[in-house]
């Protein structure tokens, strides 16, 4: 889904910086509103299938601000969010390779700080179920959604005169299977597979704690101890510490995403790695996973389990962590030049992918 839709959460805001073209980030306002419309009456009653079902809530601190704002500027520089690292990893970029790694590395260094930044002001998690009730808190949150999407139509038609086109799609062709699908056809299929997730896992979907216990799982085996870290203290992230890595439905979910992306990349005739990486990139790419990492533990998570799981669970840090992290992108954009040059002048289109 995330391949053949490049449904790009990174590619979607840098382009609504730099040219006001809003349609990914309208797609993302359609998931929002798909996902709260399926998950706020679940999360009201507690159960789902006769699953208990609980939603990802967060402290609204320092932490949140701060990491999400970081993990934005990461998006840009190293080029994708969470998801798109993974997908576009197993897609076939190498580069994206080089991101993964040190989004690792960055996770493990942002577990290691946890404690401290954990100590710094905090207001309690506040729910909009819990505040207005299922009905309530959605239309609190499709207002919200409505009013970020017509946002984009207006800033898209004051610089354009009119919206971007939408590519046509022919269900009865043959790109069901090499794509590319259409990005609203990702948006409903993101947010009925992070219901899924809900009700077969018990929790929305998250990425980045997978990458934390990958990396502290790498540091015991050269010889480090994370048990004594803060982070890892936590009764959840200890038991996960000391079973298999395959016991973790996160990793599993991960490395799902890199096989799919894997076998969608191969369908589309589209599986090409290439070693050959400008150095500027390889710093951009070094650096922006750090970033990555190390801000999406501070926030308690990413694009998906921070942005698109909270505000899908109805937690108002998700919407902090939206406001902080697209403040990072807007000032990631402006930094990516001194990496990549500047795409204008080299007769480049700037692309949704």
């Amino acid at each position: 889904t995330l391949y053949h839709a490049a449904f790009g959460f990174t590619s979607s805001w840098r382009i609504f910086i730099k040219e006001r073209r809003g349609r990914g980030l309208r797609a993302q306002m359609v998931m929002l509103a798909i996902a709260v419309l399926l998950f706020f009456p679940a999360l009201d009653a507690g159960t789902l299938f006769g699953t208990e079902v609980r939603g990802n809530f967060a402290p609204l601190g320092v932490s949140v601000v701060f990491g999400a704002f970081l993990f934005g500027i990461g998006m840009q520089l190293g080029g994708g969010c969470a998801s798109g690292t993974l997908f576009t990893a197993g897609g076939g970029n190498a580069r994206m390779m080089i991101t993964l790694i040190f989004f690792i590395v960055g996770s493990v260094i942002g577990s290691a700080h946890f404690s401290w930044w954990m100590a710094l002001p905090a207001f309690e998690p506040v729910s909009l179920v819990s505040v207005f009730g299922a009905g309530g808190g959605i239309v609190v949150s499709l207002a919200l959604f409505i009013a970020i999407a017509a946002f984009t139509v207006m800033m898209e038609k004051r610089r354009h005169g009119q919206l971007e086109e939408t590519p046509r799609f022919n269900l009865r062709d043959s790109r069901w299977l090499t794509g590319p699908w259409p990005l609203l056809m990702g948006a409903v299929a993101l947010a009925l597979l992070n219901f899924a997730t809900l009700a077969l896992a018990g929790r929305p979907w998250g990425i980045t704690s997978a990458f934390a216990l990958w990396g502290a799982k790498v540091y015991e085996l050269i010889g480090g101890d994370v048990s004594q870290w803060g982070y890892w203290q936590a009764p959840g992230n200890a038991a996960a510490l000391q079973a298999s890595v395959w016991s973790d439905i996160t990793t599993v979910m991960n490395v799902g995403i890199i096989l799919g992306a894997m076998a969608a990349a191969t369908l589309a005739g589209r599986f090409a790695p290439s070693l050959r990486i400008p150095l500027g990139s390889v710093m951009a790419a070094v650096i922006g996973g750090l970033m990555l990492g190390y801000g999406a533990r501070l926030a308690f998570g990413c694009n998906i389990g921070a942005y698109f799981s909270g505000i899908a669970s109805g937690s108002l840090h998700g919407w902090l962590w939206l406001i902080a992290g697209f403040a990072g992108n807007v000032f990631g954009v402006r930094l990516r030049p001194l990496f990549f040059g500047d795409p204008k002048r080299k007769g480049q289109p700037i692309e949704l992918s």
